[in-house]
């Protein structure tokens, strides 16, 4: 393969970085628990879900995903490594811990932690929620945030962290696409709007189990606070209304996982496509 110009290489560097770090947070943000009623969630179960990530016609490597339920009390998990060889070989990979209870009124979250590497760089987050609030957070190494905009103490209150904010949703039909969800990462605090496409047909190749129609959303990033005014990746994301994510029910419950999640780059289509899928519900 021919290799690319330094400024190239520079900018598909900083692309893969991104996406991989989106791909991250994207199958952590489709779509959620938060508005699971406590009647309707789990009492005891657990379920494992394995996500290939591609960019346009690469693989970028997989994300995988295990949650576990007892009585009102959640716990969920997701690991992902990303690689891309065009020209040079560019890698991240991070991993992702959350904890909380079900309530009437939908999730509150007690804990998130998460750490990522890439680029020659590793970071650590750590939050802590007292009442659905955010309470602590702790960042390693610190990040300057003067030419960040504000998070002022409101718009911390009823947030949801990333991981949280993924993984089941509840609901039929295309009113499982329609919700506002809050989230903050310990530095950004954004919305994700879904609303409601289509129905679409599930492929032979969905995972065993899996069957009918998915119900497709339309997904808007709105940024909120925490982030750098000219940062290229929130301006191009914010500007889209391209990404979607497919919602599938699984079998015998009330719950959705996303079985695909598109999401338009400079560099072609990122996507994360669900390829096996285990569950364990009592």
């Amino acid at each position: 393969m021919t290799p690319m110009s330094p400024n190239a290489a520079s900018g598909m560097a900083v692309s893969v970085r991104a996406f991989s770090a989106i791909c991250l947070g994207l199958v952590l943000l489709f779509p959620s628990l938060s508005r699971a009623p406590a009647e309707e969630a789990p009492t005891k179960g657990k379920i494992f879900a394995v996500y290939e990530v591609k960019l346009a016609a690469f693989s970028l490597g997989q994300f995988r995903l295990r949650a576990r339920f007892q009585g009102s009390s959640y716990e969920l998990k997701g690991e992902g490594s990303f690689s891309l060889f065009f020209g040079q070989v560019y890698k991240s990979s991070g991993d992702a811990t959350s904890a909380g209870k079900f309530r009437r009124v939908g999730l509150e979250p007690s804990s998130f932690a998460v750490t990522f590497e890439g680029g020659g760089k590793k970071e650590m987050r750590r939050m802590s929620f007292a009442k659905g609030a955010i309470s602590n957070v702790s960042i390693v190494p610190p990040k300057p945030m003067w030419r960040r905009v504000p998070v002022s103490r409101e718009q911390l209150a009823d947030v949801l962290d990333p991981l949280s904010a993924l993984f089941l949703h509840t609901g039929a039909g295309p009113q499982v696409c329609d919700e506002t969800m809050k989230v903050y990462d310990g530095v950004l605090r954004f919305d994700i709007v879904l609303t409601p496409k289509s129905a679409e047909q599930l492929p032979n190749d969905a995972p065993a189990g899996l069957s009918g129609a998915a119900a497709v959303c339309n997904a808007k990033f709105v940024p909120v606070g925490g982030y750098k005014p000219d940062n290229a990746a929130i301006k191009y994301l914010s500007q889209t209304d391209q990404i979607e994510a497919w919602l599938v029910r699984l079998p015998q419950t009330t719950l959705h996982v996303p079985y695909w999640i598109g999401v338009p780059t400079p560099f072609g289509r990122g996507s994360a496509t669900l390829t096996k899928l285990r569950i364990d519900l009592d």
